[in-house]
C-alpha cells in the first residue's frame, strides 16, 4: 500500500502537458529503410534475395569476429558505402557462420571484399585498403 502511494506521488510530479518534449533516453537511432545501406546476411536465401537479386550494386564483406584486419576494414568500408547515399549496398558475411557462402565465392582469406552487380562478381580485393582505394573501388562499381 505504501509503495502505491509513493508511486502515485512520483507520477504526479511528471508534467502532463500534451506537447511536453520527450525525455532523453540515451542513444538515439534511426530505423528508416533509407539508412540501412549495410546489413548482415542471415542465411543462403537471404544472400540470394538481398545480394544476388539486388537491383543495386552490392559490396560483400566476408569477415570473421577473430580477424584483426576485418575489424579495421569493416567500419572504414561501411563509412565509404554510407557516403554513396544509397547508390550501393553493403552485405556483411561472417565466414564462421556462413562457411557455405565463403566456399561458394572462393574466399580463402579474410577480409575478402567482392563487388557484385546483377548477381555477378565484377571486382574483388583481399586485405585492408585505405579510404582513397575504397572510394576508387566503389566508384568503379557504381560507374561514376
Amino acid at each position: 500500500m505504501a509503495q502505491r502511494l509513493v508511486l502515485r506521488r512520483l507520477l504526479s510530479l511528471i508534467p502532463r502537458t500534451p506537447h511536453a518534449p520527450p525525455l532523453p533516453h540515451g542513444r538515439a537511432f534511426g530505423t528508416s529503410r533509407g539508412c540501412r545501406s549495410t546489413f548482415n546476411v542471415q542465411d543462403g536465401s537471404d544472400f540470394q534475395d538481398r545480394v544476388v537479386n539486388s537491383p543495386k550494386p552490392v559490396v560483400v564483406d566476408f569477415h570473421a569476429q577473430w580477424c584483426g584486419p576485418c575489424k579495421i576494414l569493416g567500419p572504414r568500408l561501411e563509412k565509404m558505402v554510407a557516403k554513396q547515399e544509397g547508390k550501393v549496398l553493403m552485405a556483411k558475411v561472417d565466414i564462421d557462420d556462413h562457411t557455405d557462402l565463403a566456399i561458394e565465392y572462393e574466399v580463402s582469406a579474410v577480409p575478402t571484399v567482392l563487388a557484385m552487380k546483377n548477381g555477378d562478381v565484377v571486382d574483388k580485393f583481399v586485405g585492408i585498403k585505405d579510404e582513397d582505394q575504397l572510394e576508387a573501388f566503389l566508384k568503379k562499381l557504381i560507374g561514376a
